[in-house]
């Protein structure tokens, strides 16, 4: 299967790329059609789908609470003290109310 210099300036058109005429002059992308042709006559039948090649299992830890309750030493950080009574952060606005 053949490839035409306009067919190729079209798949580059789609996919946003810039390819000189020279480029595509040298271009073979006859071979990598018929590799991907290949790939696709591969029985994958009974593959099981993977999201990587590797075998990573990543170590899970105990879901624990470790600094709980510290709330006011965390209020204790705002610049003022605008809603640290009632307990929490007051921002500045930055949406009106419409």
């Amino acid at each position: 299967m053949a490839f035409s210099k306009q067919q190729l300036q079209k798949f580059a058109d789609l996919i946003k790329i810039e390819i000189s005429d020279e480029k595509l002059a040298e271009m073979n992308i006859d071979s990598v059609v018929e590799w991907l042709d290949k790939l696709q006559k591969i029985d994958t039948t009974d593959v099981e789908p993977m999201l990587s090649p590797a075998e990573h299992k990543l170590p899970l830890r105990a879901d624990v609470v470790t600094d709980g309750n510290i709330r006011d030493l965390v209020l204790a950080n705002t610049p003022d003290n605008a809603g640290t009574s009632r307990g929490y952060f007051a921002v500045p606005k930055v949406m009106d109310g419409e």
